[in-house]
């Protein structure tokens, strides 16, 4: 072997080699796996989190590392549409021919850039380290010149060369500068039947972070206990609802380990308080929630139905959710069952229940500001495929309740297709069900329109999109 020393690769510079960011690191990871595996974020992040807080040394994780990553995907994720437009106009090539790696840790440059307080330099200097870590030098240097270009200008700065103006094209417009797609943007503007500042109002909401919500089951928790919590405040509509104002950790808190009290949405929450305080005519024995996955509704109308002494069947078509049902409904004090079964083809006689909720699968479209991702993955013809189950549910619904009892259908998507387009079409085919009004029974909630239906909204009432009919079956 030669005494001489090695060459180095490159002469004259002497190789640096990159610092590793766990931070930014671990927002990457997300990143990749929402965009590989179809992975929602909400379920990525945690355990990613969770491992981070547990390691050892400099890479783990404290309460400002894990809340800047939190930040980092899910601002990117929310924005990922305006991004992709400043991106574009500093690229020289079409945005489908950069590899989806890259892209992801171009966009993270963006969302620190446009979206954060982070200074420019550092911005950028952390992003290319990172780009040197996950993708190699080479792409690095590419990176590091978009980087400079998206920096030369501030978010407002960029949407005036990037959105249409509002004039010529309002939808498109909207879609740039609120980051949804087009075709979504139209929908919640049709359902919201309003002008330019409601849809923008709705569109902002959208793009929030929303406050975690907790419901203390009735008969197992109460609100006093809950807002004992650190930063713990009351819900605003639901009179078991407690909201976690900065965040906080559910897991944390002794009810939510124990079941006693959950994670769920206050509109959720109004949801089943509705149906369970409707009016009836005669007994009131049998609940049945008929689209019970992963079982949030499920436990509150357990708990709810303990109090009267009456009996929750809790059913699921897929049996894996079938399971999350049962875990969220472990310790409940009152008689309930959880069973495996299509609503579609009820497993029970005809009749059986005096109160039946179906909360039906849908695009999601009113859960945008818990799924951001979800917005890009959805496209118009979703619908088709959501129509016949739908119907198909709330028929099954109306077979299971008795005369007299009443059917709650509801879902998480405020699109016309998904809401008053089912409950019109099936009832045509039910002459013997009558529509009742929702409204009363959301009490003090204000903006519920003309009714007898419901439609919650986030900027109007800071909960997810969902939507209520109240259906009483007269024959």
């Amino acid at each position: 072997m030669s005494d001489q020393p090695r060459r180095p690769r490159n002469p004259g510079k002497p190789y640096r080699r990159p610092k590793k960011d766990p931070v930014r690191i671990l927002a990457f990871e997300a990143l990749r796996a929402v965009d590989e595996r179809d992975a929602y974020a909400n379920l990525v992040l945690p355990p990613l989190l969770r491992k981070a807080r547990e390691k050892e040394g400099p890479e783990k994780f404290d309460a400002r590392d894990a809340a800047l990553a939190t930040e980092l995907v899910y601002g990117t994720l929310r924005r990922q549409g305006t991004y992709d437009a400043v991106i574009a106009e500093c690229v020289d090539r079409p945005l489908r021919e950069v590899d989806p790696p890259v892209l992801d840790v171009l966009s993270l440059g963006a969302h620190q850039l446009l979206g954060t307080r982070i200074p420019t330099h550092a911005a950028v200097s952390a992003t290319v380290e990172l780009a040197r870590v996950v993708l190699g030098d080479g792409r690095a240097k590419f990176v590091n010149a978009v980087l400079r270009k998206i920096a030369q200008h501030d978010l407002d700065g960029w949407l005036e060369r990037v959105a249409p103006p509002y004039d010529e094209d309002p939808e498109d417009h909207l879609a740039v500068v609120h980051s949804h797609p087009r075709w979504v943007v139209s929908a919640l503007w049709d359902s919201l039947g309003g002008g330019r500042t409601g849809i923008e109002d709705l569109l902002r909401a959208d793009n929030e972070r929303p406050e975690v919500t907790l419901v203390a089951r009735p008969g197992r928790a109460t609100t006093d206990e809950l807002l004992g919590e650190e930063a713990a405040v009351p819900g605003r509509w639901s009179p078991y609802a407690v909201r976690l104002s900065e965040g906080g950790e559910p897991g944390a808190i002794d009810a939510v380990r124990d079941g006693r009290a959950g994670v769920q949405d206050e509109g959720s929450q109004l949801v089943a308080l509705a149906l369970a305080n409707a009016p009836l005519e005669g007994d009131d024995k049998r609940w049945l929630d008929g689209c019970a996955g992963p079982g949030g509704k499920a436990a509150l109308l357990g708990a709810l139905a303990a109090q009267r002494g009456a009996f929750l069947l809790a059913s699921e078509k897929q049996p894996h959710r079938a399971g999350l049902v049962a875990r969220a409904l472990d310790g409940n004090p009152g008689p309930y069952q959880v069973i495996a079964a299509d609503g579609t083809r009820p497993a029970w006689r005809p009749g059986s229940f005096d109160r039946v909720l179906v909360d039906v699968p849908c695009t999601g479209l009113g859960a945008l500001r818990r799924r951001p991702e979800a917005r890009w993955r959805r496209r118009p013809d979703d619908l088709d495929g959501f129509a016949p189950l739908q119907r198909g549910l709330l028929r099954g619904a109306l077979e299971s309740v008795r005369v007299g009892g009443v059917v709650g259908y509801a879902t998480c998507s405020p699109h016309l297709a998904e809401t008053r387009a089912v409950v019109a079409d099936v009832l045509k085919q039910h002459p013997g069900a009558e529509l009742l009004d929702a409204r009363p029974l959301l009490p003090g909630v204000p903006d519920l329109g003309e009714g007898p239906d419901v439609q919650l909204w986030p900027h109007l009432h800071g909960t997810d999109a969902m939507y209520l009919a109240l259906i009483r079956r007269t024959t």
